[in-house]
């Protein structure tokens, strides 16, 4: 059944009394009770048709995440969100009826926020589904921000889809998310080969601004410098090793 938004400011009052009472009540029964209301709360808020709805669900899993106090129930209802009408859609007629590219955007914000590892798996599946610029944007910011990249899974994914969307619907602001993302990652990136390639073709690639193009190619000449140095101290040590043998 639809909420209204008479509904929806009902229910983000009643959040808003059952963050105030757990704050007084951290130890009691109550308190746990009001924190699993809120869970419900919040799912169902996230879950519903309306648009508003999904609205002041973000509002409360900003202030949620901004304070470290996400629970399970929040992190699915987050990740929902950041896949709302791509990974679960809701059809009328073959129609897709909650494709919300900016409710999609700030959930992926949020996981940002959030930095723990399996959000950073999320917004990494955000990429491979996604097709709208702002939101991989997002995406691409977030994962950034939180560093993650274990076995180069994430610097490789976002040189695969850069360079697909690169191809299909070049776009300034999502080239710069993906050079910033690249400079940030880039103490963490063992094969750096796809991420080289990937700032060579956006330096070039007329279709970005100059701005864009210069930004990308400072970053390669970071990268390429320091993985000189890099090689150049770890044969200082093998040569210091051969020596003392």
């Amino acid at each position: 059944m639809k909420m209204t938004k008479i509904s929806a400011c009902l229910i983000a009052g009643l959040i808003f009394t059952s963050a105030t009472f757990a704050q007084e009540s951290e130890t009691t029964v109550e308190g746990a009770y009001m924190s699993s209301m809120d869970d419900i709360i919040i799912t169902e808020l996230a879950n519903s048709d309306e648009r508003e709805n999904k609205e002041v669900a973000l509002q409360y899993l900003r202030d949620a995440a901004d304070n470290g106090g996400l629970t399970p129930d929040m992190m699915a209802a987050l990740d929902r969100l950041a896949g709302e009408g791509t990974n679960s859609q809701s059809r009328m007629k073959g129609r897709v009826m909650n494709n919300y590219p900016d409710i999609r955007r700030e959930a992926c914000l949020i996981l940002g926020k959030v930095g723990t590892d399996d959000a950073a798996k999320t917004l990494n599946k955000i990429m491979k589904t996604d097709n709208e610029p702002m939101v991989l944007s997002a995406a691409v910011y977030s994962l950034g921000e939180i560093g993650y990249n274990d076995n180069d899974e994430v610097s490789n994914a976002i040189a695969f889809y850069a360079n697909k969307v690169e191809t299909l619907n070049p776009t300034s602001s999502l080239a710069l998310e993906v050079v910033n993302a690249y400079e940030k990652l880039a103490g963490n990136i063992k094969d750096i080969k796809p991420v080289v390639n990937s700032l060579q073709r956006i330096a070039t690639d007329h279709h970005f601004v100059k701005p864009v193009r210069d930004r990308a190619r400072e970053v390669l000449n970071k990268i390429r410098s320091a993985d000189k140095n890099s090689d150049s101290n770890n044969n200082s040590k093998s040569n210091k090793s051969d020596n003392a043998r």
